[in-house]
């Protein structure tokens, strides 16, 4: 990229056209939201309540027989044919098919995708799938982003700011949580930090969440208000609940892929293996309701402490096993949500052993650890349990918990839950975010000086003569006049189109008035080097922006240089300046004052 002006942003004017349409893109996020909350209710109330209704009704409330056995079966038959004749895209969390829209389909998502991830959600969650809303809402909101971009003229970033900004807006609606949405734009979707990218995808939030009010509920889903000591004993707890969760999320990350795999040895086509998992969450179903759905009265229960031991071991028990196995057999559905379950469960058995903090308080802590952990969004997952409960008290606890939970993840485990789908279709992603060298990097800093130079007056015969000898070292020389100041370039490839026929005049009168390349010794590597792509050279040579005199040359070569400094200073672990004993018996050396290997070390460091 050019850069019109050196500065801490490359940003210009067009991101106030990307906040415009991110209004129109938040709009469009919260009527997603709403349709596919209607249609899980629907969905929800038919095949357990046998009425047309889109009010929300828990299944604890359901009479669940032998035969409700064959409800989530029969979703999953229609999921696997929607999957094989619609789109194979509906299949998944959600998360990992925008994961990939984003970093290998350019950020292009279609209308069938957008029409049918939401409906193949709703039945899969309506017929009693252990899933969340958050993962169809994402994928459905960011291809009303994609869907609305294709509309106009505008580069694969710019669709992908769209996009993000469409799903950060569906989460924002079905949640009430704009600044968790926004984290996790950053933390998992917009692979950058820009402001092209944060100021529209901040837009959409705050449309959403205005907006939202007037369809959705306002308040924070489950209100919670609580203390939060700060003692040693309380401060080891938060510590606990996030060594717990980091474990459980490897678990369960390892159950779903364990599913998955052995999915992939059923000698049936995939159409059917949702199916089978549609099997194994009825038979869940009736061992506990609790676990059947979206289960958010799970999640208000597990935050005001109204569940005995017995109930939450026997809800995590069962609802890990159904959501493993329904999710690695490739139906449609979120993981959010499930995971704040599994997580509350675990927090609250594990608080049975930690201090007395008031009800719900070490499952809030395990919701958000088991969230942060799984999909290695610590920021986010401890701030959408803030959102989400508007328990503000617990910042710390939960930032606590989640960056413990996180660092035994990222210790542990190579991938994330979401990641690792998209590593098994062939992809590789890097999400650790860091300065760009080259353009962190000037020319200066890496250029060759002094250059070696052809002199403007030397012949055509005489620059045949010294390519065809034994001198030359370059594929390309700068061609320079009496003062210093640079007139061309001469290549090797140039002499040889001259043996046969040399041209009359100097190198100077033959480079002259030719376009070339040219780089300064203030500007970014980056720079440079697009140019050099573009106008295919190997070699540009370095001149001062006052006089145009040469002040070096930077070549290919030079340009892989950068990478390897990079690399370098991340390898080289330096001597530490804390005096160290001279010998292995720690006295000095004879002669050698005390404190004198400290100095040494000081000074070669």
């Amino acid at each position: 990229m050019q850069h019109g002006r050196l500065g801490d942003f490359t940003t210009d004017k067009r991101v106030l056209l990307l906040a415009a349409m991110a209004v129109v893109v938040g709009s469009g996020g919260v009527a997603a939201a709403w349709v596919l909350l209607k249609l899980i209710n629907f969905c929800t109330n038919l095949a357990y309540f046998h009425v047309f209704s889109t009010v929300s009704r828990p299944l604890r409330g359901a009479v669940l027989g032998p035969a409700s056995v064959l409800v989530p079966v029969g979703g999953a038959l229609v999921i696997g044919l929607m999957a094989r004749y619609g789109s194979e895209k509906i299949r998944g969390h959600g998360i990992p098919e925008a994961l990939e829209a984003i970093l290998i389909g350019r950020s292009r998502i279609g209308l069938k995708v957008a029409l049918l991830k939401p409906l193949s959600s709703a039945i899969s969650i309506g017929s009693g799938g252990p899933f969340g809303a958050e993962g169809p809402i994402i994928m459905t909101g960011g291809a009303i982003g994609s869907l609305f971009a294709q509309m106009f003229h505008m580069t694969a970033s710019e669709r992908k700011v769209l996009l993000v900004a469409g799903a950060a807006a569906g989460m924002t609606a079905v949640f009430g949580t704009p600044i968790a949405s926004v984290l996790l734009a950053v933390e998992l979707l917009l692979f950058e930090w820009k402001p092209r990218s944060f100021i529209p995808v901040v837009v959409a939030c705050v449309t959403a969440t205005i907006e939202r009010g007037g369809l959705l509920q306002a308040a924070p889903l489950f209100a919670h208000a609580g203390t939060t000591p700060l003692s040693p004993g309380f401060v080891a707890g938060w510590l606990a609940i996030g060594l717990l969760s980091g474990l459980g999320s490897g678990v369960l990350t390892a159950l779903v892929y364990g599913a998955e795999d052995a999915f992939g040895r059923v000698k049936l086509h995939w159409m059917w293996w949702p199916a089978i998992g549609g099997l194994v969450v009825g038979i869940g179903g009736l061992i506990e309701p609790a676990a059947l759905g979206v289960g958010y009265d799970n999640i208000a229960h597990l935050l005001d402490g109204h569940l005995a031991t017995r109930a939450i071991l026997l809800l995590l028990v069962v609802k890990a096993v159904i959501w493993a196995v329904a999710l690695g057999s490739g139906t449609s559905g979120g993981v959010l949500a499930p995971l704040l379950i599994m997580g509350g469960a675990l927090g609250a058995l594990a608080g049975q052993a930690l201090p007395d903090a008031g009800p719900g308080f070490w499952a809030l802590l395990g919701m958000a650890a088991m969230m942060g952990g799984t999909m290695r969004a610590p920021l986010t997952a401890a701030l959408f349990a803030v959102e989400l409960t508007g328990d503000f008290s617990a910042v710390l606890p939960l930032f606590a918990a989640c960056a413990t939970s996180y660092a035994v993840t990222v210790l542990l485990l190579k991938r994330s839950i979401l990641t690792e789908k998209v590593a098994r279709r062939g992809y590789h992603i890097v999400r650790e975010y860091q300065a760009d060298p080259f353009t962190l990097t000037q020319v200066r800093s890496v250029m060759v000086a002094p250059a070696d130079t052809l002199p403007a007056g030397m012949t055509a015969d005489e620059a045949v003569a010294f390519f065809t000898g034994a001198g030359p070292r370059h594929k390309a020389y700068p061609v320079v006049d009496e003062q210093g100041v640079v007139t061309g370039m001469v290549s090797r490839s140039d002499v040889l189109g001259w043996m046969r026929h040399p041209p009359a005049g100097t190198l100077g009168t033959l480079t002259a008035g030719f376009g070339m390349v040219i780089a300064h010794p203030d500007e970014p590597v980056g720079d440079v080097a697009d140019r050099m792509v573009a106008e295919e050279v190997g070699r540009v040579p370095v001149v001062a922006r006052d006089s145009g005199r040469l002040v070096g040359l930077i070549a290919r070569k030079d340009l892989l240089l950068v990478r390897r400094r990079v690399a370098a200073e991340e390898e080289e672990r330096e001597r530490s300046w804390i005096a160290r004993p001279a010998s292995r018996g720690g006295a000095p050396r004879p002669g050698q004052p005390p404190g004198g290997e400290a100095e040494s070390s000081l000074g070669s460091t």
